[in-house]
């Protein structure tokens, strides 16, 4: 029987996501007859990992633990198949600026943005630094952790003094915070998933409407706090763009597998790209199961034949290019 260790829980502040994320998967998992171990990111890891000698080790890690690259670099180190994006690749996408730049170079529009270290906010003074950002980039700005997930820490600042209570939240979770301008449209996630036969498939937007306010760590996994609809209601032209622009990220970032990018659609149908999860939720909330659902496909048939097509990759010594 095919053995699978996925990996929940870590030391984030998004901890009981990865853990909802992780039982999800090793239900899905379960059901399509693989054997399925849960274990936690802690001291008895690697012990655990020897003991047993699972055929794929599958990350729902969210947050640094997870998505930083230095778990994923372990993983490749010991010489196990894993899902997901190597660790270079994972920094990568972790960093928000970093990834903002790279997918804007591809050609793929991105707001108005700069990154403030915290130490930088402090130094220069805090007055001069809302006054400079509120004027140049134009508010409402919308501010998060420049490395993070689940909208945690995440305001949208609409004054001056709107956006220096921003910066102080965001920095609860990172020394650095991304800020940059609110481009009104439709919000949308786009999953990215690699077929058996290695093409890249890009599955019906989800279109996120929050029932009030905006799109932060309460509507994103509570029940009842946000409407989803797939696939989103977009235009052709604008549904295609939406699936090209998620295509050039997932290649741009040099993700494996599995990915979510997040955009906005503006009145004229153009995407403009937010940011690229790493290791996207798995959660009854989550958008990928809700894609997967949309394109007509079932979760747990997907999961395990991705699993199968990770397993195989790596026993014919293809996951190592």
């Amino acid at each position: 029987m095919t053995s699978v260790l996925v990996l929940a829980g870590g030391l984030s502040h998004e901890r009981e996501v990865s853990v909802r994320s992780g039982r999800r998967l090793a239900e899905a998992l379960r059901s399509k007859g693989f054997q399925v171990t849960i274990a936690d990111l802690d001291r008895n890891l690697l012990g655990t990992i020897d003991s047993l000698q699972p055929d794929l080790v599958w990350p729902t890690l969210h947050g640094s633990p997870g998505e930083n690259g230095s778990l994923r670099d372990v993983l490749q180190h010991l010489g196990f198949a894993y899902v997901g994006p190597r660790g270079p690749s994972s920094r990568m996408a972790w960093d928000k600026p970093i990834a903002k730049g790279l997918v804007a170079r591809a050609g793929v529009a991105t707001p108005a943005h700069v990154a403030v270290a915290h130490s930088t906010f402090r130094q220069i003074g805090a007055g001069a630094v809302l006054e400079r950002l509120a004027r140049d980039l134009g508010l409402p700005l919308a501010v998060k952790p420049a490395r993070g997930g689940s909208a945690l820490g995440f305001h949208v600042a609409r004054t001056a003094t709107d956006l220096g209570a921003a910066l102080v939240d965001a920095y609860a979770y990172d020394d650095l915070a991304l800020v940059e301008h609110v481009v009104e449209g439709t919000e949308v996630s786009v999953t990215v998933i690699e077929q058996a036969d290695g093409e890249l498939r890009a599955l019906p937007p989800v279109e996120i409407c929050p029932v009030d306010g905006v799109f932060d760590y309460d509507h994103m996994y509570n029940a009842g706090e946000t409407e989803y609809f797939t696939p989103a209601r977009l235009s052709p032209e604008a549904t295609e763009a939406s699936l090209q622009a998620a295509l050039t990220a997932h290649r741009v970032l040099d993700h494996r597998h599995l990915s979510r990018t997040d955009l906005i659609v503006d009145a004229e149908g153009t995407p403009w790209f937010l940011e690229c999860s790493v290791s996207p939720g798995l959660t009854e909330t989550s958008q990928v199961p809700l894609a997967i659902a949309g394109a007509g496909l079932e979760a747990a048939d997907v999961y395990a034949d991705l699993a199968e097509r990770v397993i195989a990759e790596h026993r014919a010594g293809r996951d190592d290019a």
